[in-house]
């Protein structure tokens, strides 16, 4: 049975799942790092979740306090291949998005990276007519940013270039408090 619960620091099994997770979705080699990465996640001052499965974490989300805690980055957001589609990630979110606003938040922000041609902002300029192209923004082959739209996330900026020569990150942000 599925549950939300909060990810806490000294659960070291969750730890060393969500780091094979992280290994096994990103580009990332460095199992020390990524570790380390996952219990910065858990730092006191941070909000984080854990989907669980028969005591398995299949999935996890993290956010760090910004602009003065009313302000939040939504980072990250993983959840295992074998439980996508399934409305896990959309549980994440709204359990993250409840404990920002309890904690005083105002708005989340996210930045998702289009570094596999997923979108129709890879490989263009989007130093030039970057609001007329994020306007008319198609998705090529699912990329995360419509199940962010789902949520009421909205696309507020693009970093052109972030992951290399047209690969932009897309920048979303949602008011959970007004």
């Amino acid at each position: 049975m599925l549950s939300i619960e909060v990810f806490s620091k000294q659960n070291k099994q969750y730890i060393e799942e969500a780091t094979k997770l992280i290994l096994d979705n990103f580009y990332l080699t460095n199992k020390d790092d990524v570790k380390e990465e996952v219990l910065r996640c858990l730092s006191e001052e941070r909000v984080a979740f854990a989907a669980v499965i028969d005591d398995h974490l299949i999935g996890f989300i993290g956010a760090i306090p910004q602009y003065a805690n009313t302000g939040w980055e939504l980072h990250p957001l993983l959840v295992s291949k074998a439980y996508r589609f399934q409305g896990i990630g959309t549980l994440l979110v709204r359990a993250v998005e409840k404990e920002i606003a309890l904690r005083g938040g105002v708005m989340i922000y996210l930045g998702s990276d289009d570094v596999e041609d997923k979108t129709t902002l890879s490989n263009t300029d989007l130093y030039q007519n970057t609001y007329t192209k994020i306007e008319n923004i198609k998705n090529l082959s699912k990329h995360p940013y419509e199940f962010y739209e789902k949520l009421g996330y909205k696309i507020v900026g693009v970093i052109p270039d972030a992951n290399g020569i047209g690969k932009p990150d897309i920048i979303m942000a949602k008011q959970i408090k007004k």
